[in-house]
């Protein structure tokens, strides 16, 4: 089996930047692309929990257009929240959610989104997840966001060996050069969807199969 180098890190993130152009725009990011808005990254990330991309962003147009600021998400009803954001997954305690963070913005942080991790994880319902995108998207600041597609393809790969998410942030905060940061979630959400599947990957149509030790990997395409 081959051994994953670090070295390769730069051609493989060059390579995922040239084929993004080709591929679709998380949600989250998109939304973050168009409009540099911390609030809106928090809450659009909110939806995009176990939410298919098209209707995260679908919902996330429909709710901005009503409401694009903590003050006027909470002049929202529940009812009214859950109706924009069907059929969102979880939409009803979603909703609640996204009342509850506008009230703790409004009270403790003077409608203002923070811009750090630790301050971001006081707000019910953001994980680390959401902490790091709002902090990388929202901000520029640098974060390492980690979900399903970045835990599992830093894995396959064999950059890392790894058993968590918390613990695949803590080793690429460690391994990947701090320049990569911002990009790294989104590069490899985007290669997630269309390639590097978590069953069957399409290895044949892979840009970076050359580097990858495809640990985990029984059945490709």
């Amino acid at each position: 089996m081959r051994k994953f180098k670090t070295q390769n890190i730069p051609k493989i993130i060059a390579i995922l930047k040239r084929e993004y152009q080709n591929w679709k725009t998380p949600s989250v990011t998109y939304t973050a692309k168009r409009s540099r808005d911390p609030f809106k990254v928090l809450i659009s990330t909110i939806l995009s929990l176990r939410t298919k991309d098209e209707t995260t962003s679908i919902a996330s147009k429909k709710l901005f257009t009503m409401a694009d600021n903590p003050s006027d998400m909470l002049a929202l009803s529940p009812e009214q929240i859950e109706k924009t954001i069907y059929p969102v997954g979880f939409y009803r305690n979603k909703a609640k959610i996204i009342r509850e963070v506008c009230e703790n913005l409004i009270e403790k942080y003077a409608s203002r989104v923070p811009d750090e991790i630790d301050e971001l994880l006081k707000l019910k319902g953001v994980g680390r997840k959401t902490a790091n995108l709002v902090v990388t998207l929202g901000y520029g600041k640098p974060g390492v966001c980690v979900d399903t597609h970045v835990h599992r393809i830093s894995n396959r790969w064999g950059f890392i060996e790894t058993k968590t998410p918390f613990e695949t942030e803590m080793v690429l905060r460690e391994k990947l050069p701090k320049r990569y940061w911002v990009d790294y979630n989104s590069l490899l959400v985007a290669f997630g969807q269309i390639i590097c599947r978590p069953i069957s990957p399409k290895c044949t149509e892979c840009p970076v199969e050359q580097f990858c030790e495809k640990v985990g990997v029984v059945k490709s395409r």
